[in-house]
């Protein structure tokens, strides 16, 4: 089979000598026009830690591809730093960023014809981003994770940029003096790569090698460490051989192996963000998925991992421990893995993990034995109720019970929130509402890790509950919930409630709900009206007019032709 089965359209012909004497000035020769082309999709950028050292992986990858008999063309995407943007309005460009990303590779990859594609990511958006793309364009294509950051050290205590977050709340609260809090933000970040806990990006970063669209052991590596660049080469050789024998993405993101990789995300007790990036993903793979599977999943896998946010260990911890092959090989012995499905490499998951234990080394504390989980089960729960009649997510780890009924502290914005929290206006009992950060009403579903960390912070995540249409990040733990849907732009009833209204969080029950009647609701709806558009020009304003409900994973592209 012909190596170039699509970018023979600018390489052959009489009629494609221009086309040809462009790529001669990039490098081409007379017996490149006949070898596949492959895309390198670099996210490198200094804006954040987690991209400042993938330049030299695309440098690595593309020597690589020439090695492996192939023609590399390195192009750039963005990204954003969402531990630099929190709390700002900046903020509201990080879940836009992932459909840039998205459309930028697949603008690329399709207007120059590619063969294959492999793309290297960092930051939390980078790895929904480039999948997206990816599902969409369904070409031979291959994800590098840029790696993850090595953990801080101050005080006896590994650090994250969480850590830093937390000092914040805990300093307000008069715990810390500000000479701590300063040691502890000159610690948090030693170096480069992406943020250091089971938070967003390490999250996708393993379900995109349980899922098998990364090599294994790939999702774990540190950045700066020398195997996460070999790694990356035997991906661009990888990738070659996957254009030879046309192994594409949608053989390989499939029902089963989206559920495969559900299913790690709950084991290592991964990122909320993974059900808003998964339901897009499913979509533009033409996978069936809802916030029920997730559910579905999470009544039958345990929590196997002692991780950050909540847990004692970093992902470099896990990745010395056996990384994601020794979470997969655990649930693959106890019927939770699909064993047959394909991976990037040509195996199937059995095939992978033929060699695997079955049990992680009992030297180590990281990845619990199967008879003593962390939690029975997976720790994402879906709510339901009248205060989210389409969905919401809580993340339950880290705390004692996942119950509450406390009467409710409306905010209108996540800096009136976190202002209310810093001055010690939010008590023990209390549910805060945030609302209008929804993918439309925000725009752009900011991230709460500065009031939940906040709240951490002033010891009050046992016993204080905070409900939002926006998103958390992966570095988000206590009594939460997100991505409630509808949305208060959208005349959800979490824009109806009502400053001591009394509400529930059950997460045993799966029930979220204000305590009202339905008639005081109807009453209320009669009442409401939408506000008018926060943005009318920009991105930000396109991103409201085309983004569809959270609980369809706030995708962009959804309907536009009306089927």
């Amino acid at each position: 089979m012909s190596e170039n089965i699509k970018s023979k359209f600018i390489t052959q012909g009489v009629q494609r000598s221009p086309n040809r004497a462009m790529l001669r000035a990039v490098g081409f020769q007379d017996a490149d026009f006949n070898k596949a082309i492959v895309g390198i999709a670099n996210a490198y950028s200094t804006i954040t830690p987690c991209n400042m050292g993938i330049n030299q992986l695309a440098q690595r990858a593309e020597i690589s591809v020439k090695n492996a008999g192939a023609m590399p063309q390195v192009f750039g995407t963005i990204t954003i730093s969402d531990g630099i943007s929190m709390g700002t309005e900046g903020m509201k460009f990080s879940l836009v960023s992932r459909e840039v990303i998205a459309d930028s590779i697949e603008t690329a990859c399709t207007g120059q014809s590619m063969d294959g594609v492999l793309a290297i990511g960092g930051c939390d958006k980078n790895m929904p981003g480039a999948m997206l793309a990816i599902a969409r364009m369904n070409i031979p294509a291959i994800f590098v994770y840029g790696g993850t950051i090595k953990p801080g050290y101050y005080n006896g205590k590994d650090l994250t940029v969480v850590s830093s977050f937390e000092a914040v709340g805990q300093h307000s609260a008069g715990k810390i003096d500000e000479t701590e809090l300063l040691e502890i933000e000159r610690r948090a970040c030693p170096g480069a790569g992406s943020c250091g806990g089971m938070f967003t990006a390490n999250t996708m970063s393993s379900a995109f090698e349980a899922m098998g669209m990364s090599l294994p052991y790939s999702s774990t590596m540190a950045a700066e460490d020398a195997e996460k660049a070999d790694s990356t080469e035997k991906s661009a050789f990888i990738l070659v051989e996957a254009i030879r024998k046309q192994i594409l993405p949608r053989q390989i993101i499939t029902r089963k192996s989206i559920e495969n990789a559900i299913s790690v995300i709950m084991a290592v007790g991964g990122s909320t963000n993974a059900v808003l990036h998964f339901l897009a993903i499913a979509r533009a793979a033409g996978v069936e998925l809802t916030l029920d599977d997730f559910e579905t999943i999470r009544g039958r896998v345990s929590v196997l991992c002692d991780l950050k946010p909540s847990g004692r260990y970093v992902a470099t911890d896990l990745h010395k421990a056996g990384g994601i092959p020794q979470v997969m090989k655990m649930l693959l012995v106890h019927d939770l893995l699909h064993s047959d499905c394909l991976t990037i490499s040509g195996q199937t998951v059995a095939e992978v993990l033929a060699d695997i234990p079955a049990e992680p080394s009992p030297k180590q504390d990281i990845i619990r034995p199967w008879d003593r989980p962390m939690y029975a089960q997976g720790h994402l729960a879906i709510l339901k109720g009248n205060l989210a009649t389409e969905g919401a997510v809580a993340k339950i780890t880290g705390v004692k019970e996942p119950i509450i009924t406390g009467p409710a502290r409306v905010f209108e914005s996540e800096e009136s929130c976190l202002d209310a929290i810093l001055a010690g206006k939010i008590k023990a009992g209390d549910v805060i509402i945030i609302r209008y950060e929804g993918p439309k009403g925000g725009p752009g579903m900011r991230e709460m890790l500065a009031p939940t960390s906040a709240i951490i912070g002033a010891g009050l995540g046992d016993s204080v509950g905070l409900i939002t249409d926006g998103r958390f990040s992966g570095g988000t733990y206590g009594m939460v919930v997100g991505h409630v849907a509808p949305e208060a732009a959208v005349g959800g009833n979490i824009a109806l409630v009502e400053e001591g209204d009394t509400i529930t969080i059950d997460a045993n029950s799966r029930l979220l709900q204000v305590n009202i009647s339905d008639t005081e609701l109807a009453s209320r709806r009669a009442n409401w009206q939408p506000r008018p558009p926060r943005y009318r020009k920009g991105v930000l304003a396109k991103y409201a007019k085309l983004v569809s409900s959270s609980s369809l994973g706030a995708v962009t592209d959804l309907d536009l032709f009306g089927n």
